[in-house]
């Protein structure tokens, strides 16, 4: 039944979701219509205002770029690659293997998203692989999908892109309200810890209760699908090309280099911890996955590889963050912040206005798929909704966050690099994704209810 009732969703996104660059486009055209509209700025100061705010998000772009690409990078190091083919050997039954790979894609999720998003593809086949080779009857679309639902509770644990912005010294947000918002008011506050404990958990029991039964047709994993290029090491003194096996060839092939970087990074961190206490910004997470990384490839020429094939997953980063900086432009320098906070404030009290942001978020997200550039978009609004209503802006942050992460699952923005890993199409997943939402809705939104009346 459930099944029967996500087939209309998955035919309207099929149907009638173009890409990501159009929902920047449209928005850009949208906030500058209501700039004209509700505001005294003319078309000149709309059009500079956009184009000189095209900048404003460099620093915050090139974080969020650095996230994704260590997150694949680290995925795909040896040991961590070693470590899923054991992990995908656990499940010994249909139901054990859908939870499982929702679970270990949700805690890799709140480690960095974009280990938990590349960790959901390579999970998913690894563990639909050796099931079959033992004869389990996996229906390889739902594992897929049970990854993908794991990673849906990014936004609240290590990597996550708002609640670190608003902990890192210069940001946006410090500019606005005058100080940092600790992760310890965010991430790691306990209803947002008692949040993942509940999310996860919903999470893996809706997925297994997902699950084909004896009677249903089950896809099982297709002969194409396969798990990223392999090493490839030269033999007998010559390279992969046939050439002459160099002394710069051996270096390029030996750990020392890596290693040694890697111990002074690992260095940096201890004395950093050891100064500032657990005080995480952006920066400190990459330059911790990027330790690990140096720590575990295998040589300077496996890195060079792993980071070559994750840049091809950044560019849409690259590319749309700037928008998302000028749609900030125009709202900052027109007033129209001012006048949707007005509107928040009208219709929230203390206690709804994190629901508010939640939900804001959630369908602000279907056009900005990128949790950093909606941060930057929405913070400003509910952070000055949060200052008149005397509201702690952690709130509002983590209710945007949730947002985001919420229908990341029905957006297939994100989805699309993992299922091109996982050779599927996103209406292959969908119908089971958005049963999650649904469930996930609930949770985050009662979560936020609860935030906002303590």
């Amino acid at each position: 039944m459930l099944r029967v009732l996500s087939q209309p969703m998955v035919k309207v996104v099929e149907r009638w979701l173009p890409g990501s660059l159009v929902f920047a486009t449209v928005l850009t055209l949208v906030v500058a219509a209501l700039a004209l509209g509700l505001t005294d700025a003319g078309p000149v100061k709309v059009v500079l205002a956009w184009g000189d705010g095209l900048t404003g998000l460099l620093a915050f772009m090139t974080q969020m770029a650095l996230i994704l690409l260590l997150g694949y990078v680290l995925a795909n190091t040896g040991p961590v690659r070693r470590l899923m083919d054991r992990a995908a050997a656990i499940p010994r039954t249909p139901a054990q293997a859908y939870g499982f790979v929702a679970l270990a894609s949700a805690v890799c999720a709140l480690i960095t998203w974009g280990l938990g998003l590349v960790v959901a593809a390579l999970l998913s086949i690894e563990v639909a692989r050796q099931g079959r080779d033992r004869g389990i009857r996996l229906h390889y679309p739902l594992l897929v999908a049970a990854g993908y639902s794991g990673f849906s509770v990014w936004h609240m644990g290590y990597s996550g892109s708002g609640p670190l912005a608003a902990a890192t010294p210069g940001s946006f947000v410090e500019k606005q309200t005058g100080t940092i918002i600790p992760i310890t008011a965010t991430i790691f506050s306990s209803w947002n810890l008692i949040g993942i404990l509940v999310a996860v958990a919903a999470i893996v029991v809706t997925v297994v209760l997902l699950r084909p039964r004896l009677e249903d047709r089950v896809v099982e994993l297709p002969q194409g699908a396969r798990l990223a290029n392999e090493e490839v090491h030269g033999e007998h003194g010559f390279t992969e090309g046939g050439e002459a096996y160099t002394p710069a060839d051996r270096i390029d092939d030996s750990r020392v280099v890596t290693v040694i970087m890697g111990v002074l990074l690992l260095a940096y961190l201890v004395a950093y911890f050891a100064t500032e206490g657990f005080a995480l910004t952006l920066d400190i997470v990459n330059w911790t996955f990027l330790c690990l990384i140096l720590l575990l490839v295998d040589s300077p020429r496996r890195l060079g590889e792993l980071v070559a094939d994750a840049a091809r997953n950044v560019g849409d980063i690259l590319l749309q963050f700037p928008f998302y900086a000028g749609i900030l432009g125009i709202m900052t320098a027109t007033g129209l912040i001012q006048i949707f906070s007005d509107v928040f404030v009208a219709i929230s009290t203390p206690q709804t206005l994190g629901l508010f942001a939640f939900l804001a978020g959630g369908i602000t997200n279907m056009f900005v798929p990128s949790g950093g550039g909606q941060f930057a978009v929405q913070a400003p609004v509910f952070l000055e909704a949060a200052t008149q209503l005397g509201v702690d802006p952690a709130i509002v942050v983590m209710g945007i966050a949730y947002g985001d992460q919420w229908t990341n699952l029905i957006q297939p923005f994100w989805a699309l690099p993992m299922l091109a890993i996982a050779r599927l199409r996103i209406r292959d997943v969908m119908g089971y994704t958005s049963i999650v939402l649904v469930v996930l809705g609930v949770v985050f939104g009662g979560i936020m209810v609860v935030a906002g009346s303590l």
